[in-house]
């Protein structure tokens, strides 16, 4: 089986609450397709990346994410292991959730 990445905007007040939300809409979203959606619904936790330390000089919060995501960062590279998700400074009180998934 492949993998296919993926990218995400959700508001909540906490990673946390953010993370459960985005997992739920995409199960409910991809019904019963467990274990290949490409999606956040493969996902059962993720990793807090501290963008503004991070990111490049005028780097967006979309360029930073694909960044990660098409180098192989350790912190999200694998299909089975954890989101990447930063608090976006662009949309307050949104989180933004990435990586790669298996389809």
């Amino acid at each position: 089986m492949g993998a296919d990445f993926f990218l995400i905007g959700v508001k909540g007040n906490t990673p946390e609450n953010a993370f459960k939300s985005a997992v739920e809409n995409a199960r409910y979203r991809y019904g019963h397709e467990e274990g290949y959606t490409g999606s956040i619904a493969e996902k059962d936790s993720f990793v807090l990346i501290d963008y503004q330390k991070e990111k490049n000089e005028g780097e967006t919060e979309r360029n930073f994410c694909l960044r990660l995501i098409n180098g192989d960062d350790p912190r999200i590279e694998d299909k089975w292991g954890p989101a990447g998700c930063i608090k976006s400074i662009d949309h307050p009180g949104f989180f933004i959730f990435f990586g790669w998934a298996s389809s």
